[in-house]
């Protein structure tokens, strides 16, 4: 990805270009240009619920391009379990379904999640900073692949990389 590009010049990538780090995840840019931050493509395929989550020190952002998607930013009124789609802040903020344009910050502690309701597949763009999110990514990949996976590893390798799960990731049936 950095073939030819020399200290201190911008990033200029064509439609499709970048590192794939999972099969549905493009890196963009990432630790190798950025102390800052990580910026990925993502494809959410129907049905996919990451599973609502936390960060101690990661903030993130999500911008939805195409399709829909079920997102979640906010700390539930009652303790964190269930279906996290039904949870509701104190203030009465519920899940929200965002199409094209829509936006998600998500501050370091505060529970998030997304999952595709649709029968398409959504496109989103997603930052994290701090930079290097893209070697969890990787791991994961690596893990998933190796056959040997189990719920234990993959949660250890989850809390390694900072991500603190509070439901399942899952394919929720298409409706």
């Amino acid at each position: 990805m950095t073939d030819g590009l020399l200290a201190g010049n911008g990033l200029l990538l064509p439609p499709g270009a970048g590192s794939k780090v999972q099969p549905t995840m493009t890196l963009k840019v990432g630790a190798e240009r950025s102390d800052a931050w990580s910026a990925f493509e993502a494809q959410v395929p129907p049905g996919f619920d990451v599973g609502a989550h936390w960060h101690g020190h990661a903030e993130e952002i999500f911008y939805i391009v195409e399709g829909e998607l079920d997102l979640l930013a906010f700390h539930p009124a009652a303790a964190p379990v269930g279906d996290w789609t039904t949870w509701q802040a104190e203030d009465g903020t519920t899940v929200f379904r965002g199409g094209p344009g829509s936006f998600m910050h998500v501050p370091a502690g505060c529970p998030h999640a997304f999952h595709n309701p649709g029968t398409t597949t959504a496109t989103m763009l997603f930052l994290v900073t701090p930079s290097g999110h893209e070697k969890y990514l990787a791991e994961l990949s690596e893990l998933l692949s190796s056959g040997e996976a189990t719920p234990d590893l993959i949660a250890e390798l989850r809390l390694k990389h900072d991500i603190h799960q509070l439901t399942a990731l899952q394919n929720r049936p298409v409706s």
